[in-house]
């Protein structure tokens, strides 16, 4: 037997290689060799198989853990490789070499079933043995041995196994021997014109040799080859036929997956939901449904296991490494949820999120991703509630949602407060000592040796000293490095707290005696609006956030020049802080289908946007043909506007779709309904068929439309439904939404259906994502400031044109001075109005927008202009949502939450 009978076996599997590809253009079969040590003839046996499956068309991985991996190491990484959608086969490459005690059966036995394509574990044996060929993998030596005899056109009728050896192999016409000691077959013993098939691998002495031994095999082949029909020669025989063999299991278990699951598509368990009238609680409905462990839906979402942390049974971290993995893969559409300028009367964006997820995932079985924003907890405590959306289309657990979650918001809590007690005690130090008495706790002795540290490296470097050695500094190079000269006044770093408490909007510090006097009034602002908050939400990675939370700005020195949290030396702790709240966190929504809850940056002086990770993440999860809805805060004149021009800028994704979420009730309020107070019922304008007063209320619809349409994104408009309203109505909203522009106008009832109820608006989602789309950016940031704000004032508000404050005109000149003036703009402005006053509904004409000052969060990478007074900390009303939460002691359950 020659290398040219192995051809056939190679020419098939090739052809069946190239059958799945042309189905399947991006799929391809894939083996994983697991090396343990670094054996030589283990390595030619590697190469071996890596060439052929190469030929073949099989992509195949080389795993090669060192002599020095332990056991739990090695499974570790089987398990890994086990979890891997990619990996179809995988071998480990036997002997194991590690001078590391590991147990064999151990190691083999772990490999999954379905991927065992060497056929060596237990379950494969045990199947084998039963006669379960179809389900099982024969291990490549017999079945390589089968297919030596097949080619030779002889009928295998049994397998010889005998101590009598001479007598009974001159009876035998196929001769398969495996005994495993060298040339223990005679030439004279076989009979003529057998075949012959030699497993054996012998190693002999032979001084010709340069390794002074050779291969040979249990036959003496140079004798028996005068005598057989066929006889496979050693090396060169059945050890190429094993590895074809291996391939053809390999491409056999990718057949197998292929039947199974169509590449790309998610195998998901989704929840079949029993829906209730009248709908219960947001609670009571999230307690009906048991959430599917997470590490479930992690695994049926292509994630492995070691990209996820585990928070119990309900929500994990995602690791960045995710994202590494699935570099290559394309991204999914992108659809973005916004809505009209909000009332209190409420629009149902979360919800809408959250539903239209469940139509796209359990109704019409596309991979979906909903990415939503972390909630606060001052709101939920206070007055808003959770934010986890409601009836049936809520993420799940609530209670999980709406508090602690990960404990991302508390890392960001201590990351800020850590920064606002560098600042004031800087202030302090500087105050109380000398530049040589500062130099020296600056750069202590530390075993009788100065040494800079990295951070303080890279502010000699800012201030253009080249030196690496302390004791070289000059008075005045010493001078400058050790005095920030920070300018109290120009502080513009808060203390934070996540909870809502009004009398921390001002405050004075420094009051104790061993401030020696230095005090100074303050603030505290909610977490959420740190500008940590806006880093964790617009970064693309560990790196880029250390880079951002570096060039975060806290304040002016006494000469004007900027200071950094760099300079203050604090950028690598804020990171350590931070380096677990960057994951992502997975939950999921009531039907099962999945979700990110990562970060929430305020919608008003930040984004309002949950996280760029989150986002790219998702897109690349969910696959080509699927779809990652993210929602965006407040109206569309804020929240979705700052979407295009900040997050999409920073994160180089082009959005698929707009929905446009609205309520007949709220397009009444901007059409001049009147006023609502909370416990009070609803004046009847709102429970009753108004058409005049829907039809004035639906020019904020339009214009909410056009503001989407300018950035050249099709836009779906979803009209949440509510029993009061008449078809009359509904019908009015989605002709005047069509007439505005819009791709389309459905009506929605998932609060109440779940998926169910957002189906239609998922199969317009899915017809609008195929449309044509010229997505584009509002302004170019290389204007000026003033040119930017003026443009999103006019195009996006309405308004006849911009009114700078003294103090907003100053602070433009300075940060452009501070090279500050390229940067996105983002408004902080009352999210109730298109225009500055939050009691102008509808759309507002013949208004100027009043710029009263403007800030800058360098970090996260945009200037925000005030409009009006705006608070960034909420106060308790006077009820809040506390008197109604409570935990019961009996069962552990959160009770009161909304």
């Amino acid at each position: 037997m020659t290398p040219a009978d192995f051809l056939e076996v190679r020419e098939r599997l090739k052809n069946q290689v190239a059958v799945m590809k042309k189905k399947f253009p991006d799929f391809k079969p894939g083996l994983a060799i697991l090396q343990v040590g670094n054996r030589d003839d283990s390595n030619l046996y590697i190469s071996m198989k890596l060439k052929a499956a190469a030929e073949i068309g099989i992509d195949a991985n080389h795993i090669k853990l060192p002599n020095t991996a332990t056991e739990a190491e090695v499974l570790k990484c089987i398990t890994a490789l086990n979890e891997n959608p990619a990996v179809h086969g995988f071998i480990v490459q036997l002997p194991l070499d590690s001078n590391k005690p590991i147990n064999t059966e151990k190691i083999t036995n772990a490999v999954a079933p379905e991927k065992d394509v060497d056929g060596l574990s237990s379950i494969n044996a045990g199947k084998l043995s039963r006669g379960d060929l179809g389900d099982c993998f024969i291990p490549c030596t017999p079945k390589g041995c089968m297919e030596l005899i097949r080619q030779t056109g002889k009928e295998l009728t049994y397998l010889l196994k005998t101590n009598a050896l001479a007598e009974e192999v001159s009876k035998a016409d196929i001769l398969v021997v495996a005994a495993g000691k060298a040339e223990m077959v005679k030439g004279e013993w076989i009979k003529p014109g057998a075949v012959v098939i030699d497993c054996g691998i012998n190693y002999i002495p032979d001084s010709t040799k340069a390794s002074g031994k050779r291969v040979v095999g249990d036959v003496v082949y140079s004798t028996a080859k005068e005598r057989a029909g066929y006889i496979t020669p050693v090396p060169g025989g059945v050890g190429p036929m094993t590895v074809a063999m291996l391939m053809q299991s390999t491409v056999e278990s990718a057949q197998r997956f292929l039947e199974k699951f169509q590449p790309g598509k998610w195998s998901i368990q989704y929840n079949q939901l029993t829906l209730k009238t009248p709908v219960p609680s947001d609670i009571e409905i999230s307690r009906s449904y048991m959430p599917k462990p997470i590490g479930q839906l992690a695994k049926e979402i292509g994630l492995i296991s070691e990209e996820v942390e585990l928070y119990g049974q309900t929500k994990a971290k995602v690791l960045l490494s995710a994202l590494k993995r699935l570099k290559d893969k394309p991204d999914g559409k992108y659809v973005v949820v916004t809505g009209i300028t909000p009332t209190p009367l409420g629009e149902g964006k979360s919800t809408t999120t959250m539903g239209l997820a469940q139509a796209l995932g359990a109704h019409l079985h596309q991979n979906v991703f909903a990415c939503v924003r972390q909630p606060s907890q001052g709101p939920t405590f206070g007055i808003k509630g959770g934010a986890a959306g409601g009836g049936y289309s809520q993420v799940i657990p609530m209670e999980e949602f709406n508090l602690h979650l990960t404990g991302d918001i508390h890392a960001i809590t201590a990351a800020s407060n850590l920064v606002a007690a560098a600042i004031d005690a800087r202030i302090f130090h500087e105050l109380t000592q000398t530049d040589q008495a500062l130099y020296t706790r600056l750069v202590p002795l530390i075993n009788g040796i100065r040494q800079f540290s990295d951070i303080q490296i890279r502010r000699l470097q800012k201030l253009g000293i080249r030196k690496m050695e302390p004791t070289t500094l000059t008075e005045e190079e010493m001078h400058k490095f050790v005095r920030l000269d920070i300018d109290p006044t120009t502080i513009t770093w808060q203390r934070v707290l996540d909870t809502n408490d009004r009398f921390l909007r001002s405050i004075t510090i420094g009051q104790s005696p061993t401030e020696k006097g230095f005090s100074r009034t303050a603030q505290f602002d909610i977490t959420v609006a740190s500008e940590i908050m806006a880093v964790l939400a617009l970064t693309d990675g560990l790196e880029d956030m250390r880079r951002r939370l570096g060039r975060m700005v806290v304040a002016s020195s006494k000469t004007g020049e900027p200071v950094t949290t760099d300079d203050l030396g604090v950028t690598g702790a804020l990171t350590v802080l931070m380096k677990d709240a960057i994951k992502p966190n997975l939950m999921q929504t009531l039907e099962g289908t999945p979700v990110f809850v990562h970060a929430g940056p305020f919608a008003n002086i930040a984004h309002g946007n949950s996280s760029v990770l989150a986002d790219k993440i998702a897109l690349k999860l969910v696959g080509q043909e699927g779809f990652v809805v993210t929602e965006a805060g407040f109206g569309a004149d804020i929240g979705m506007e700052k979407f295009f021009n900040i997050k999409c800028r920073y994160s180089g994704l082009q959005p698929h779709v707009v929905v446009l979420v609205a309520t007949v009730r709220a397009l009444k309020m901007h059409g001049g309904g009147p006023t609502v107070s909370a416990g009070v019922p609803l004046p009847k304008e709102y429970t009753e068929e108004n058409l005049q007063l829907l039809a004035n209320g639906c020019s904020n619809l339009s214009k909410q439309i056009q503001n989407a349409r300018i950035f050249g994104i099709p836009v779906v408009v979803a009209v949440n439904v509510f029993k009061t309203d008449t078809e009359a109505e509904l019908d009015l909203v989605a002709q005047m939404a069509k007439e505005a522009g819009a791709f389309n106008a459905v009506k929605c009832t998932h609060w109440a259906e779940g998926g169910k109820g957002a189906l239609a608006l998922a199969q317009a989602v899915q017809r609008a994502s195929q449309a044509p789309s010229h997505f584009k950016f509002l302004y170019n940031v290389e204007l000026p400031v003033m040119d930017k704000i003026r443009i999103i004032a006019q195009q996006i508000y309405g308004a006849d044109d911009i009114e700078l404050f003294p103090e907003a005109e100053q602070k433009i000149i300075l940060y452009t001075k501070q090279g500050f003036g390229n940067l996105p703009i983002c408004m902080a402005k009352t999210h109730l109005s298109l225009s500055h006053d939050p009691e102008r509904k509808g759309v507002p004409k013949g208004f100027v927008l009043p710029i009263r000052d403007v800030r800058a969060s360098v970090g996260a990478g945009f200037l925000y202009p005030l409009i009006g007074t705006m608070s960034t900390m909420p106060g308790l009303p006077t009820r809040p949502c506390f008197y109604d939460i409570d935990l019961d002691p009996v069962t552990e359950e959160v009770n009161g939450l909304f």
